[in-house]
């Protein structure tokens, strides 16, 4: 595996690397760049990794000057991880790396990949915001996971547009004649009762999926714009309390030592816990029942997937199950004094 890191990078890793190198297959080389997220932060603490055959981009957040002793250990883990977290087969990894060979550093001369590289960094940078919102003691080693899901290459065209995962997952079967994909899966059944009808969504979910990502998971099968604060809730059963989990308890302002879903997934609650409450919008307070349905040992499917919907989102701030029913009252009424109000709410 053939990794051009940049002047940067090389220097801070105090490595000589050679003037030549054989190019090798464009699958098993990568560029490397050490970047800065926070503008009021003197150090670098973004590790970004960009495949050349496919753009399939690797982030290491926090990764600071302590882990360059480690680097590639941690750099060998982030790819191995970002490929696990969008469900990659094991095999298929394992054969990956064992094909890539020992790693071989030489220095970034690519211009293009470099741009892919500086892209790709400033794009997690806005994941990273939307994450954690300040610097603090964070690790996350697939946070590009989510960024290879959008198109790349649309400047120079749309016949030369492309998805990293797609390109990845395409070529790593081609290269080891595998499947791709190889994972437990939970089909769970998600409603939303708001006394008029019943908002449903059933979505296949991988059973590694982190709480962080199902709220994305489910703000997108939802409709809804995560404008709000969220948390789960586990409903109180015989011989059980009922348990609250949140996202982080410092953002929420609450004891550091309450419950807290960083880096849980939901193959630790399913299917020992039948049931699940997703509360988004402590105002409207929007309760979402969550139902386990089955489990899938070897999925071998891209997921989360939506498999069936029923039932419209109500807007948000619409002010819970009871503002929207005066809400639908005017929208459905031409001649209720807020008909052309609630019509206009509804676009938003």
């Amino acid at each position: 595996m053939q990794i051009a890191l940049t002047k940067k990078l090389a220097g801070a890793l105090g490595l000589k690397l050679p003037a030549t190198a054989e190019e090798p297959n464009p699958l098993f080389k990568w560029t490397a760049n050490w970047m800065k997220v926070w503008e009021n932060r003197k150090a670098d603490d973004l590790l970004v990794l960009v495949n050349h055959a496919t753009r399939f981009a690797v982030a290491v957040y926090q990764f600071k000057r302590k882990d360059l002793k480690n680097f590639d250990r941690i750099m060998r883990a982030a790819i191995e991880n970002t490929m696990f977290a969008m469900n990659f087969n094991p095999e298929v990894v394992a054969d990956y790396f064992a094909m890539a060979g020992e790693i071989q550093y030489v220095p970034n001369r690519g211009g293009k990949t470099s741009a892919w590289t500086t892209k790709a960094g400033l794009d997690c940078g806005f994941h990273v915001d939307a994450l954690y919102n300040r610097p603090g003691n964070v690790f996350d080693d697939t946070l590009a996971s989510s960024l290879n899901q959008d198109l790349v290459g649309y400047t120079a065209g749309h016949e030369h547009s492309f998805v990293p995962f797609r390109a990845m997952s395409k070529a790593l079967a081609d290269l080891t004649g595998k499947p791709i994909h190889r994972y437990r899966a939970f089909e769970l059944e998600v409603t939303l009762d708001l006394e008029i009808y019943t908002v449903l969504r059933r979505l296949l979910v991988p059973a590694n999926l982190t709480f962080d990502r199902f709220h994305k998971v489910l703000q997108s099968a939802f409709s809804w714009r995560d404008n709000h604060l969220y948390e789960y809730r586990f409903p109180e059963r015989e011989g059980h309390a009922s348990i609250t989990m949140l996202p982080l308890a410092d953002a929420l302002g609450v004891d550091e030592k309450i419950n807290t879903m960083s880096g849980r997934t939901l193959a630790e609650i399913f299917p020992e816990h039948p049931r699940l409450d997703y509360i988004y919008d402590f105002g409207d307070n929007w309760v979402h029942e969550i139902r386990f349905v089955r489990e899938i040992e070897d999925y071998d499917k891209p997921s989360p997937y939506l498999l069936e919907a029923e039932g419209r989102t109500p807007p948000e701030d619409v002010g819970g199950v009871g503002g929207f029913l005066s809400f639908r009252d005017a929208y459905l009424d031409p001649d209720h004094p807020d008909y052309e109000e609630a019509h206009e709410w509804a676009r938003y």
